[in-house]
């Protein structure tokens, strides 16, 4: 049933921007707990507009951090079904920074990035209380 349910292929995508307040280590990084969280959000939404309920988060399958999060940033998480069962879906995550601040140049500036930048990418499952 899966590869024809209309839910499949459904995607949903939020945008933060990253506050320095959440900078844990040197040079302004950001823990990667801080996507997680972003991917949970995301999820949340997922669930909501294809089953019309929050959903509980079951697990990751696979994340991976491909690059450093940076205070400054502007995140972008976007989250697609790509499997759906009876209560279960399968999730799949990626986060990109479409923006980024550039301290160098001023303590305020900030740059749209020319290309988004993958910094992690996950596998998940959600389940929809029966």
């Amino acid at each position: 049933m899966s590869g024809t349910d209309a839910r499949v292929g459904m995607t949903v995508t939020q945008r933060r921007y990253v506050p320095y307040a959440h900078a844990h280590y040197g040079g302004n990084l950001v823990d990667g707990a801080y996507v997680l969280a972003m991917f949970g959000d995301v999820a949340t939404e997922l669930c909501i507009r294809t089953d019309g309920d929050e959903g509980l988060f079951a697990g990751y399958s696979d994340v991976a951090f491909h690059a450093p999060v940076r205070a400054g940033d502007v995140l972008e998480a976007t989250a697609t079904v790509t499997r759906v069962g009876n209560r279960s879906r399968t999730v799949d995550f990626e986060a990109v920074v479409v923006c980024r601040a550039t301290p160098e140049v001023a303590a305020s500036a900030a740059q749209v990035l020319p290309e988004p930048l993958v910094v992690t990418t996950a596998s998940g499952t959600v389940v929809i209380p029966g």
